[in-house]
């Protein structure tokens, strides 16, 4: 990708955030203005009368006894959902009308269908709280988006500030006789953090990377101090970050089943998806330092000659 195509991917990512964002804060403010409790008890109602629309109606259509039985019954449910609404509740007035279309000695399926599209009003309020939901799961997925760029800015900017650093150095020197032994000791590494960080508590993880903090040949980003803290102090931070990222991404209600403060969970993980993502064992790998990274541990200790490049069994940060 050129120089020009790559700042216009970077622009086209700032705008996809800013429509993101903006279309999240749209729909929120449209449920701020009915207020939170209030869309929730039109979408309960909403789903309840749809509900019976899709129960009742083959069964409560056409001649017989048993379908002026379900008749009856379906025509009192819904009268008495209608009647419990309260009523300054927005769209109240749809559920009236479709309730005044069952008022009859017979139904017919376009009764059913004309009293869905009474509804739709009523739906479409009800309806904000799943619209919202989607506006603020794109406008995750875009800032994961701009944080991978980020990243690969910064990855870019080390770049070019290695290539100030080499000076007058010899850029086509033959570098075939170190080229594999290199790329074997990244390889194992690579491996090794890969399997540790997949089957190792997250408590564990962050604390060796904070831990290389000590070391200057490591370039390990401190992990943010939420996301170290919540680790350390609540029974979550045993999980594997991969479960983590997982639970990040539940709503509240279901996460409330894996956690005790589903909040506190996403104040922490959610807002430190790019960071857990690629969260990988780069720092560790061996470019062009005249000895391999020794603060990287166990698995610069477990890689050794007689192992012929094998990545050592397991990660060990002790």
């Amino acid at each position: 990708m050129s120089d020009q195509q790559t700042a216009a991917a970077r622009s086209d990512l700032s705008a996809s955030l800013a429509d993101a964002d903006a279309a999240y804060r749209d729909v929120d403010a449209d449920i701020a203005d009915y207020g939170e409790a209030t869309v929730e008890t039109v979408a309960d109602a909403y789903d309840r009368a749809t509900d019976l629309l899709d129960r009742y109606e083959g069964q409560a259509t056409g001649t017989g006894r048993e379908n002026f039985k379900n008749f009856i019954q379906f025509q009192d449910a819904f009268a008495s959902l209608v009647e419990d609404l309260p009523d300054e509740m927005p769209g109240r007035d749809a559920f009236e009308a479709a309730n005044d279309r069952f008022d009859k000695r017979r139904l017919s399926e376009d009764d059913f269908e004309r009293a869905r599209a009474d509804l739709e009003p009523a739906g479409e309020v009800a309806g904000l709280l799943a619209e919202r939901r989607a506006a603020l799961e794109r406008y995750r997925e875009v800032r994961r988006e701009v944080g991978h760029a980020i990243a690969d800015l910064r990855e870019d900017i080390a770049d070019a500030e290695r290539l100030v650093e080499l000076g007058e150095a010899d850029l086509d020197a033959p570098i075939e006789k170190i080229r594999d032994p290199i790329e074997t000791y990244n390889d194992a590494v690579s491996e090794a953090f890969a399997e540790f960080k997949a089957e190792t508590g997250a408590r564990e993880v962050l604390s060796f990377v904070a831990a290389t903090h000590d070391y200057s040949l490591v370039g390990f980003r401190d992990p943010p101090e939420t996301l170290r803290e919540y680790v350390e102090t609540r029974e979550a931070g045993t999980e594997t970050i991969g479960d983590l990222l997982e639970y990040a991404r539940y709503s509240n209600s279901k996460l409330d089943h894996y956690v005790e403060d589903p909040a506190a969970l996403k104040r922490a993980v959610a807002t430190n998806e790019t960071y857990l993502e690629r969260l990988d064992a780069d720092p560790c790998n061996w470019r062009g330092r005249r000895n391999p990274p020794r603060s990287c541990g166990g698995a610069s200790r477990s890689w050794s000659r007689s192992s012929r490049g094998s990545p050592p069994k397991r990660w060990s940060p002790t």
